[in-house]
């Protein structure tokens, strides 16, 4: 039986790292929007005070959950830590989405009622009619649309923002992706997850969003990202290809081989 738009099974992941700025008022926007939800912070040791601010929000919200890392560990470790956590607590629906107020905490109850519908991930879209971007530099503009339809040509997926961090799961979704068997960080960790989960035969459905470029704090996206995110996808259309991994494989196959 799946939650309503209020339900008490719903974890949303936050990564954060120097989003101080951003934090207290991205979590009480949810909270205003879904006051049932379990919002879990997954900080990455910020110097900024970022973890010390929602440990003080969380003092009197019990509805607020922080994990503090002991370094800059990373875009999708932090993600799968913060899944992982939610799934041991018993969430029905697990997502994740960005603390910067890039996504929109409005479009979460119309990404929960695809979920109602039967699909099994939600992908908040910026490339599906009534979907957009504000605030990018035409660059921006052509390597994110670039780089989604590299990946919808190379790897054959049929969605269009593959490269989207905005995203809820039904929990036995999640559980079959089992992505913490994954080797890539940023960019390379979504389109690969969501190509993991079209392989493997999950209803994904894009829901329109608009997503708006940070007003506060410094952008996360680096050449290193790019390059990582490039790479992935030459190895893993290599490995469609041949059927043989070129260096070292993005996925492993059995859980002894998790790092």
């Amino acid at each position: 039986m799946m939650p309503q738009a209020n339900a008490d099974g719903l974890w949303l992941v936050i990564p954060t790292y120097n989003e101080a700025e951003n934090i207290v008022p991205l979590l009480s926007a949810i909270l205003q929007t879904l006051p049932d939800a379990h919002l879990l912070v997954v900080d990455d040791a910020s110097p900024d005070g970022t973890a010390e601010r929602v440990a003080a929000m969380q003092r009197h919200l019990e509805r607020v959950h922080l994990l503090r890392r002991t370094g800059k560990l990373g875009y999708a470790t932090a993600i799968v830590t913060g899944l992982e956590f939610a799934l041991r607590q018993g969430a029905t629906i697990v997502g994740h989405m960005d603390a910067d107020f890039s996504h929109d905490p409005q479009r979460l109850p119309a990404m929960l009622k695809v979920l109602r519908q039967g699909a099994d991930i939600a992908i908040g879209s910026r490339y599906v009619t009534d979907g957009g971007v504000v605030g990018w530099s035409l660059f921006r503009r052509i390597l994110s649309r670039g780089a989604n339809f590299l990946v919808r040509a190379v790897l054959n997926l049929p969605v269009k923002d593959s490269t989207s961090g905005f995203r809820l799961y039904r929990r036995d979704a999640l559980q079959r992706l089992a992505l913490h068997r994954l080797r890539v960080e940023g960019y390379g960790f979504l389109f690969l997850s969501t190509a993991l989960a079209v392989w493997n035969g999950l209803k994904v459905v894009e829901v329109p969003i608009v997503f708006v470029d940070r007003k506060r704090g410094k952008s996360k996206l680096s050449r290193r990202i790019i390059a990582e995110a490039t790479l992935a996808l030459v190895k893993v259309w290599l490995w469609r290809r041949t059927g043989r991994w070129w260096g070292k494989p993005l996925w492993v196959e059995r859980e002894s081989e998790q790092r």
